[in-house]
């Protein structure tokens, strides 16, 4: 018989709808939004970054 595929879109669409949206690849706290300061090491942001809000900058 002529039986079609659906394409990966309409796979993804029909999923979704069952489902509901899929969780992003790469969350925001595993994004580095913030470009490094010169003279700033990894060491010296991850630390920064782990200041309460509470705390200030």
């Amino acid at each position: 018989m002529g039986e079609q595929r659906e394409t990966e879109w309409e796979r993804r669409r029909r999923l979704a709808e069952i489902f509901g949206d899929v969780e992003p690849a790469v969350t925001s706290d595993e994004r580095d939004d913030a470009p490094p300061q010169a003279g700033e090491s990894a060491s010296e942001r991850w630390l920064k970054a782990q200041v309460p809000p509470h705390h200030g900058d």
